[in-house]
């Protein structure tokens, strides 16, 4: 088989530094929240890009945007990408490789003139991060029938606006007729955000599932008082009780083999000598084995409710996000770890840590994914990064799965 570079690193590095002044913060980092003026900007950008490749653009009602290149016949397409929004202090390279190396494989079909049997869309998701609105992965989840049309329009930021309406006032709210509906195949390309292929010297991530995940919010009540006259053993202190939770969830996940990150927590009053009448903070469990994680969602709640009953202070548990393990195509993985062997990558099969927007495409049809190897292990923030050298092989790779998807 023929393993000649496609495709032309120029003009995707060209590509990928544009989307990097977009939204661009210090130390080479990436503020692109869903549906800001950012957004906005690099939305525009990159349909601009679709156009120049010959596609056709469309847009759904939830924000998600399609650029469709024509196959010989009228086949159900081959479908490539990810996400262009990012963290608040988030990197460049994540989500947005899937989008700028799926267009990078459209521009380079059309540089060698090749055409396939089948159509093959590009996509942009809308909010996959859910930094901005919560929960992650509106926009895939939303043309998965995870969420419906109601639930994510109506999703609200921290200042109160709505994701209608933000959809809206950046122009790119579409129509359902728009959305997605059947498909060949679905390939997300991402960053790795762990260091496994790094650890392992490995270039291509060949991704069979994504963890299941489970969100909670925990809202403490006890008693705000003055730090100097309260005795220790007369406090109902809610800050202390979340202490003494996070410690035994801690303890619990090791044990449990499941992962627990508390990301988020607010205190109120929030000064040095008042004893903190509340405390609401986020829980994070993962596992690749949904048993194990809904087992360990009933020993938080129990563990959290123990602690708050000895220590009089009152609780409530909000689940925010729940979603089960998602296992890919082995069609699909066999075929991207096909193409790996005959670039003369090395490769490694894995389960994804993080959700990402294949996960919910996962429900629609044969969908799977490849990880590029993240330096130490990084995302999330600005020193994210993915070598030059791992983003032309991936693009590579995307570039033979895709035209044997396209194919057949």
């Amino acid at each position: 088989m023929e393993t000649l570079n496609k495709i032309n690193e120029a003009r995707l590095f060209r590509m990928l530094a544009k989307s990097s002044e977009t939204g661009a913060i210090p130390g080479q980092g990436l503020r692109r929240l869903a549906l800001s003026a950012e957004d906005k900007e690099m939305r525009n950008i990159f349909k601009a890009w679709c156009e120049e490749a010959g596609l056709m653009v469309k847009v759904d009602d939830f924000g998600n945007m399609y650029g469709r290149r024509e196959g010989k016949k009228n086949l159900p397409p081959v479908v490539l990408g990810s996400h262009l929004d990012s963290q608040p202090e988030g990197g460049r390279f994540d989500g947005v490789l899937g989008v700028l190396l799926a267009l990078e494989v459209i521009h380079s079909l059309n540089d060698n003139e090749v055409d396939t049997e089948r159509p093959i869309e590009i996509v942009n998701f809308t909010n996959e991060e859910g930094a901005r609105f919560e929960p992650p992965m509106l926009g895939s989840g939303g043309i998965a029938g995870v969420f419906d049309e109601d639930y994510v329009h109506s999703r609200q930021d921290h200042d109160g606006f709505s994701f209608l309406d933000e959809l809206k006032k950046i122009g790119y709210h579409g129509t359902k007729e728009n959305r997605i509906k059947e498909f060949y195949s679905f390939v997300e390309l991402h960053i790795e955000q762990g260091p496994i292929l790094e650890d392992e010297n490995k270039q291509i991530g060949i991704v069979e599932g994504v963890q299941g995940i489970s969100w909670l919010e925990v809202a403490l009540s006890g008693e705000a008082d003055h730090a100097g006259p309260t005795p220790m053993h007369l406090r109902k202190d809610a800050l202390m009780a979340a202490a003494e939770i996070m410690t035994q969830l801690e303890s619990k996940a090791i044990q449990a083999g499941v992962t627990v990150t508390v990301g988020k927590i607010s205190v109120s009053p929030d000064t040095v000598n008042c004893i903190p009448g509340k405390a609401v903070f986020t829980i994070d469990l993962r596992s690749a084995d949904d048993q194990k994680r809904s087992e360990a969602v009933k020993e938080a709640k129990s563990c959290i409710r123990e602690v708050c009953q000895k220590r009089g202070v009152k609780v409530d548990i909000e689940e925010l996000w729940d979603t089960g393990k998602a296992d890919f195509d082995k069609h699909i993985t066999n075929i991207i770890e096909k193409n790996a062997e005959n670039l003369h990558y090395s490769s490694k099969r894995l389960l994804s840590g993080a959700g990402h927007d294949a996960k919910y495409v996962n429900n629609l049809g044969p969908t799977a994914m490849i990880f590029l190897p993240s330096v130490n292990g990084k995302s999330h923030v600005p020193s994210e990064l993915t070598e030059d050298d791992d983003i032309v092989k991936g693009a590579n790779v995307l570039y033979q799965m895709a035209l044997e998807l396209a194919n057949e």
